[in-house]
This record gives structure tokens, C-alpha cells and sequence, in this order.
């Protein structure tokens, strides 16, 4: 078609028809034409606006200055939208909110007069669609970063009122007993959200608005019109939030400042909003259920032992002045009884309805916790120690009722243990293990009955934790060492061995006698370890002193009766013996008489496979405790070594003078050595020595010295008796088969 045919007409006619929405405006941005598309899109009738400023079309944010705008593309040329194209949004007459895609022409006329032209397509339900995906990745992003739920719900009301111009945002949650509670709102008028939170759902409520969501406006807004639009609210668009169990946890509301009753946007994005808030919601559901697992006991609903912990520090820290707080540890007594007679199902239901009556006596300050087992703590603030008593006491007799547990009537005790703040503990953790201590002393004093915490036995136990961290730290150091004491020969004064003593000095703790820290490494499961150090030392030193020109026959070495259980024993010793190079009757095992008294098959064994060695066995502090005489001649044991109670008066006390001469005798029918330990005078010796006792030890002849003072001890001892020959070492494993 040529250029001829294209006339003004044809144009026109072809504008007319086209399916975008097209206005044209002359020089002074009037318009004069509009076709039947826009019309459709502004839902404004052509007649009204041909002839009429151009600025009746335009949002009305923007129609007092829209004119200037124009003017000035006229004037200079520059514009930002003539040539492009963007979105535009606004309301069309019957309040239906519209999205426009906007392009902008510019035609100059041979009179140098600029007219505009401007093609609008309807972008509506994309630029809807868009928003709603926007919306959904934020909220999304929000939960998958473990933001709380407040955050999350502020995040979203502030997007939806960035997207629905006017609108006021409300995401709200229904409490377990129905109250509506605002979770967020940062526009709501706040007389507008104290009235909402009065809302009370009743389970009639709360089934209606599960099947009928139109509830959710009769809640939020009908009731409450007059106050809304009081406050500039026109209308209101709400939604359920719905589990995904069908169960109603929330209400999401829209209020609108614009009367928009046929505007569709607010209501569509009120819906797409749901799924969003009913996720939120879920999530924070889980986190709760999960802070609950966490911080609760799941069979009592009680405050479990890390939670306590939490609380009570709390509580320390909110302490000023003289304020006191009590804890009362109670522990059921032959639980274990009641636990195997009824099975867990019943005594499950014991624990419950222990629980249930400690927390009907506690009143609404006081904290109630199991901490495990059978075990109850309950914090009593401002509790001295005459309300102490009293809530102990209560605590006893509330316990001690009758109770019926299926068809069983069961009459129980407690013990309770008491510790205060601050006398017993600066923290939860010292509070709680003082409180744990004097429970257990209530039960070794005979049960259904309670104690204080006593600071001197709390002592003990805290110095027996932090000697178990520094013995432990020691060990791995090698920071202990063996002091060595003398044995002698009765009738003449050679020596004939030494008993390996453990020492140990800690640079903090300074020297820690033997009998504490021996304890504390049985108490902490290290006895086995020190017995091994001893017995591998003990060895090494042997063939020091053999290279140093220093004879020692034998050396003794303490063991615990936890080593005998262990098989593994002989061999060990085996290993070390043929490792330096020594025979077997260089080294003498001490055994305890509660080693003695096992009569398992194990300790037999052990003992005997050492015994098979040719090392020798020797039987520490005979008469102390409850040793057999029909198990002293059953065991493979070398030597007895006599207690030094018996010695302590022996020279005055004719009963221990009959007492050791008895053990001399068995002894010696039972081919074992005599050894007596303790000797301290020269009266003692020369008793001994009348009684055939064969060898001796104690402070009269020398104390426990450390390798060098020893080897000192030695070279005096021949200068001045001349009694040992220097010639004799210890036998080499070459003379292993050599009789002894």
C-alpha cells in the first residue's frame, strides 16, 4: 500500500480497533483520542474524557504535578519515559486496581506543534502474579533462616502493604484458650489492635470460623466498623490460617484506608498470604514443641535438669542484698523395688503422681523440676532454714500418703536433701551437687528423713573432683614418683628389699598424701593406671640401681584388687620383667586382703598365673579386716606382712604381742616370710626378733626415700655395719632356672 493510501482515516480507524488501550494528547495535553479499549481499561466513557487534561488518567499521586512534567519534555527535550516503556498503577472508577505497561510516543507536526501518544496494555494479573511469587521467595528466605516468627510476620505484613496502596496489614494468632493475640501490625491504629486483642474464641467460635472463613470478617471487622472507620479503616478482607490438620491457628487481615469493595487485590492477596502464614505458623509450632522436648521432662511436663540450671542462675543473678533461696533435692526411696514389682508402665504413672503432689504444695513462685529418675529439685525463694525445715517436712509427709497405682496401695518414703544460697554454692552447679550430697547422707541415715548440706563434707567432694582433674593431668605428665622404704632382715639387719610407695607433689596443690589421692584414683577409675606406672617404675629403677652399683634384692609393689579382675596382668608383668632384663624374684605383688576375700574365678587365676611366674605374692596389712585362714592357705602367696596397728604399743600391749606371735607361727608353717611393718624402736626390734619375726620395716631402720637418698642409705648403711656384700646383683634372666 503506498504512502497515499495510508490517510488519517485509516489510521485512526486501525487505532480505534487495536486491543491495547491507546490516548492521544495534543499540545496542551488535552485529549483527543481514546478508544474503545481504554475505555474498557479506565472504565471511563470516551465522552468524558475527549477534550479534557490528559491528568483526569493519570494516579492521583501524580496529577498535580503532571502537566510540568510534560511541559518540560516539551521545552528541553530530555525525558526519562518518551521512547520506553514502564508499569503504571492505579484505581480504575469502580475502585478495580489496574497494572499497566505504559510506552510513550512523541509525533512533532509540521506546524511544530508535539502531540503524545500513549499505548497502555493490561498487565494486571502478571504484575499480581509477580508480586505474590516476590512476596512468597521473601517469606520463604525468612523461615529458611530460622528468623523468628515475630520478624517473619513483620516481613510480611510490610510487603503486602508495599504492594495494596492504603492497606493496613494484621497477621493475628489464636491462643490455646482462644484469645486472639496480634503478632504483628506496623500500621494498625493501636486502639484498633487493643480491641482486637480482647477477642475470646469459644470452641463453638472457633468450629465456625474452621468451616464458614466469611467468620473471619464478623470477628475483625464487623464488630468493630465504627471503631475502624473512626480511625481511617474503610474495609476489611480476612482469611483463616489453617493447619494442615484443617485446625484454625491464625487470622490474616487486610484493612483498606480506599473504599475498594469491587477492587479484587486486596482479597487475592489476603488468600495467597494463607499458605505463607500457615507455614510461619507450623514452623514456629515445631520450634516450640522442640524448646519444650528441650527445656521440659516429656513424663512429668516438669522443668528437666538443664532447664533448672538455666532458672536457678536466673535466679542468682536477680538476687540483691539479703535475699535467700533454698533447694530441696528429693530422691524416692527403693524405687528400684517399685520399679521391678510394678513395671515401667506403672511406675511411670508413680513418677507422674509424685510429680502432681510435689507441685500441688509449691506455690506459683517456687520451681518444680525432675532432674532424673526418681529425682525431684525444688527451688524455694526467699526460704531460710526454720521455712526450710517445714517445706522438707511437708515435702515427707506429703509423699508418705497412701497411694494407689492400678491395683496396687503403695506407702512410700523420700529422702530430701537441703541447700541454700548463698551459704552452700555461688552457682546453680555447687547449689544443686551440695543439695545432691546431703540427700544422700539423708539416706544413709535411714531414709524418709532430710539434711542440710554440711560445707565440710560438700569440701571433701569437691576436693575429690578437683584432685581427680589434677591426677589425671599428673599421670599424663609423669609427674608422680616412687619413694622406696627398707625391709631388713631380723637378725641381721640386711636389707633384703623395699616397698615401692607412690609420691606425688602437685606445683598447686603441693604434697598429696597417698591415702587421699589413692582414694580418688579408685573413686575415678586411675588405681589401674598408677599400678601399671608403679610396677613399670618399680622395674626401671631396679636395673638403675644395678648400674649404679646398688644391690637391691627385691621390690614390692602395691596393687589394687581391680588389677586381679584383669587377666591381661600376668603378662603385662611377664613383658616388663623380660623387657629389663630381670628374674622374676626381683619383683614381690602386694595384695590386699579384700583381694584375698574375692573368691572369683578371675582374681584366682590372676593370681595364680603371677605366682607361676616366680614373682612373689605378698599379703598387705594382714589383720586388719576379715581374712580367712581357709583362704590363706588355698592362695599362692609368698609372704604376710603384719599391720602396724598391732606395733603401734606392742612393747606394752601383751595382746598384740600374742596376736603377732600367732601370725609369726602361721607363717612360718606355711612356708610364707613374716614381715612387720611399723617398727620404731629398738625395744620393738628386739621383740620381734625373740618372736622369729623374719624381716622388718619401719622409721627405726628408715622412712620411704626418694632412688637417690636410698642409694646414699645403702653405701652409709655398709660403711658403718659392713653387712651387705657389694659384689651381688640382682639375677639376670640367663639364671631364671636356677633354683631359688
Amino acid at each position: 500500500m503506498s504512502k497515499s493510501h495510508l490517510s488519517a482515516e485509516v489510521l485512526l480507524s486501525a487505532l480505534e480497533q487495536a486491543i491495547d488501550a491507546t490516548v492521544i494528547i495534543d499540545d496542551k495535553n488535552n485529549v483527543i483520542f481514546f478508544n474503545k479499549a481504554a475505555e474498557n481499561l479506565w472504565g471511563i466513557p470516551r465522552q468524558n474524557v475527549i477534550g479534557k487534561n490528559v491528568s483526569a488518567l493519570v494516579p492521583l499521586q501524580h496529577r498535580a504535578d503532571h502537566d510540568s512534567f510534560i511541559d518540560t519534555n516539551r521545552r528541553t527535550g530530555i525525558s526519562k519515559i518518551v521512547g520506553t516503556s514502564r508499569e503504571v498503577e492505579f484505581a480504575r472508577t469502580d475502585g478495580e486496581y489496574i497494572c499497566g505497561e505504559l510506552s510513550l510516543s512523541k509525533v512533532l507536526t509540521g506546524e511544530d506543534r508535539i502531540y503524545y501518544m500513549g499505548v497502555m496494555k493490561n498487565v494486571t494479573n502478571e504484575s499480581q502474579q509477580r508480586k505474590i511469587l516476590i512476596l512468597q521467595n521473601d517469606v520463604l528466605q525468612a523461615l529458611a533462616s530460622d528468623m523468628l516468627i515475630q520478624d517473619v510476620a513483620d516481613l510480611l505484613c510490610r510487603r503486602v502493604e508495599g504492594f495494596v496502596p492504603g492497606a493496613v496489614a494484621v497477621l493475628m494468632l489464636i491462643m490455646p484458650d482462644g484469645q486472639l493475640r496480634v503478632l504483628s501490625s506496623p500500621t494498625l491504629p493501636k486502639r484498633y489492635r487493643a480491641a482486637l486483642e480482647t477477642v475470646q474464641l469459644s470452641p463453638s467460635a472457633m468450629e465456625k470460623l474452621r468451616v464458614d472463613p466469611s467468620q473471619a470478617n464478623r470477628l475483625v471487622w464487623d464488630s468493630y466498623r465504627s471503631l475502624g472507620i473512626s480511625l481511617g479503616l474503610q474495609q476489611c478482607f480476612s482469611t483463616p490460617v489453617k493447619t494442615q490438620t484443617g485446625e484454625v491457628s491464625g487470622i490474616f487481615a487486610l484493612y483498606s484506608r480506599d473504599d475498594a469493595r469491587r477492587n479484587s487485590w486486596p482479597q487475592r492477596i489476603v488468600d495467597s498470604c494463607i499458605p505463607f502464614c500457615a507455614l510461619a505458623f507450623e514452623q514456629n509450632a515445631t520450634k516450640q514443641h522442640i524448646s519444650h522436648l528441650s527445656n521440659f521432662d516429656s513424663l512429668t511436663g516438669l522443668l528437666n535438669r538443664s532447664s533448672v540450671h538455666k532458672v536457678l542462675e536466673g535466679m542468682i543473678a536477680k538476687q540483691e542484698g539479703n535475699h535467700h533461696f533454698a533447694i530441696f533435692m528429693l530422691d524416692i526411696d527403693r524405687f528400684r523395688d517399685i520399679n521391678d514389682a510394678l513395671g515401667h508402665v506403672y511406675a511411670d504413672q508413680f513418677l507422674v503422681e509424685i510429680a502432681h503432689r510435689i507441685r500441688s504444695i509449691a506455690k506459683d513462685d517456687y520451681i518444680v523440676s525432675r532432674s532424673g529418675g526418681d529425682e525431684f529439685v525444688v527451688a524455694v525463694p526467699n526460704c531460710r532454714n526454720d521455712d526450710a525445715i517445714k517445706f522438707a517436712e511437708m515435702l515427707i509427709s506429703t509423699i508418705a500418703k497412701p497411694m494407689q497405682i492400678g491395683q496396687n496401695t503403695l506407702t512410700i518414703s523420700c529422702s530430701v536433701g537441703i541447700s541454700t544460697f548463698p551459704d552452700n554454692g555461688p552457682d546453680s552447679e555447687s547449689l544443686l551437687s551440695n543439695a545432691d550430697v546431703a540427700m544422700r547422707q539423708s539416706k544413709l541415715d535411714g531414709r524418709g528423713t532430710y539434711r542440710f548440706a554440711n560445707s565440710e563434707k560438700n569440701q571433701v567432694a569437691q576436693d575429690r573432683l578437683v584432685l581427680g582433674s589434677a591426677l589425671r593431668d599428673s599421670l599424663a605428665r609423669g609427674a608422680l614418683n616412687l619413694h622406696y622404704q627398707p625391709q631388713v632382715r631380723t637378725h641381721t639387719l640386711e636389707l633384703c628389699g623395699v616397698e615401692a610407695l607412690s609420691r606425688w607433689h602437685h606445683p598447686h596443690l603441693g604434697n598429696i598424701f597417698p591415702s587421699r589421692f589413692i582414694a580418688v584414683a579408685e573413686e575415678t577409675g586411675q588405681i589401674e593406671a598408677i599400678g601399671r606406672w608403679s610396677l613399670q617404675e618399680s622395674c626401671r629403677q631396679m636395673v638403675q640401681w644395678d648400674k649404679d652399683g646398688i644391690h637391691v634384692p627385691t621390690v614390692a609393689v602395691n596393687l589394687s584388687a581391680v588389677h586381679f579382675r584383669n587377666r591381661a596382668l600376668p603378662e603385662y608383668i611377664s613383658n616388663l620383667l623380660d623387657h629389663f632384663n630381670l628374674t622374676p624374684d626381683s619383683l614381690t605383688v602386694e595384695i590386699t586382703e579384700s583381694v584375698m576375700m574375692d573368691s572369683s574365678s578371675d582374681t584366682e587365676e590372676v593370681l595364680q598365673a603371677i605366682r607361676t611366674l616366680g614373682a612373689g605374692l605378698s599379703m598387705d596389712d594382714f589383720g586388719t579386716g576379715y581374712s580367712s585362714l581357709s583362704r590363706l592357705t588355698r592362695l599362692p602367696l609368698t609372704e604376710i606382712k603384719i599391720d602396724r596397728s598391732f606395733i603401734n604399743d606392742f612393747e606394752h600391749d601383751t595382746n598384740a604381742q600374742a596376736v603377732t606371735m600367732a601370725v609369726i607361727g602361721i607363717g612360718s608353717r606355711l612356708g610364707m616370710t613374716v614381715v612387720t611393718e611399723g617398727v620404731e624402736t629398738e625395744q620393738q626390734r628386739r621383740l620381734l626378733e625373740e618372736l622369729k619375726c623374719d624381716v622388718m620395716q619401719g622409721y627405726l631402720f628408715a622412712k620411704p626415700l626418694a632412688p637417690k637418698d636410698l642409694e646414699q642409705w645403702v653405701r652409709q648403711r655398709r660403711t658403718i655395719k659392713d653387712l651387705a656384700d657389694p659384689t651381688k646383683k640382682p639375677k639376670t634372666v640367663s639364671e631364671k632356672n636356677k633354683p631359688n
